[in-house]
């Protein structure tokens, strides 16, 4: 999400397409949901996500336990 593409008075969850340095909202609103923690990310303070996975997460910590988990499954397979 760029500067300019700003969701003010929307209210809930946003749904949102993960890109290379950026967000896309397809659904507006006013946080998302990590991936991992399950804890709210309003839009403003979102810095980490998958655009592999197309997931948010809270922190670079919350990435990492990811990143993880999907090299262990796939490890398994």
């Amino acid at each position: 999400m760029n500067r300019f593409e700003r969701n003010f008075g929307f209210k809930g969850e946003a749904k949102l397409r993960y890109l290379d340095g950026e967000v896309q909202v397809v659904a507006p609103g006013e946080f998302v949901r990590c991936a991992v923690t399950g804890e709210t990310i309003p839009l403003d303070e979102l810095r980490y996500w998958s655009v592999a996975l197309q997931e948010p997460y809270v922190d670079a910590a919350a990435s990492l336990k990811r990143v993880l988990e999907t090299a262990e499954n796939a490890k398994d397979a």
